[in-house]
């Protein structure tokens, strides 16, 4: 049986530990290219997107949410001051050790619990399993594949391969 932790957990630990080998494939391009890394952090696909640190941040923000909210425990706050590769990887590496630190045990039942969104002027509300498959991992999913097109758009070698992952 598919749990609530299982369905939750692994995705984004997967999702976020393949963004990570992603931006790597982007700052080495960058080197190798001696371009400046600003370039590829502050690229967008187009003007009214949101540049490439801020889909790191958006889905590490969408990842910690959804742990924590369905864990029931705080949301860490972070600040959404990273300018450079190391700290998005930082950031990233910092979801994952929160998220590793979930216990099968504290999503237990999360499926049904009732979750609020506060968005812009109004409040999306969800029960758990409706949250993570219709809200979340969309979400997460969306910011992470834009993360990946910036950089492929802008010239980094990169293949489907690199945002699925590794075969487990």
């Amino acid at each position: 049986m598919l749990t609530m932790y299982d369905a939750t957990i692994p995705p984004l630990k997967r999702t976020l530990t393949n963004l990570s080998a992603i931006l790597q494939k982007g700052e080495n391009h960058a080197d190798a290219k001696k371009v400046e890394h600003s370039v590829l952090l502050n690229a967008r696909l187009a003007l009214d997107m949101y540049p490439l640190t801020r889909q790191v941040q958006i889905a590490t923000d969408m990842s910690k949410g959804a742990v924590a909210r369905l864990a029931g425990v705080e949301i860490p706050k972070y600040e959404d001051t990273e300018t450079t590769f190391a700290e998005l990887q930082a950031r990233i590496a910092k979801t994952i050790t929160f998220i590793d630190a979930i216990k099968p045990a504290q999503m237990d039942g999360s499926e049904t619990r009732d979750i609020v969104i506060p968005i812009r002027n109004t409040n999306l509300e969800f029960k758990g399993q409706a949250y993570l498959l219709n809200w979340v991992m969309p979400n997460v999913y969306f910011h992470v594949t834009t993360a990946y097109n910036i950089l492929r758009n802008n010239g980094v070698e990169l293949g489907k391969l690199d945002y699925l992952g590794p075969r487990d």
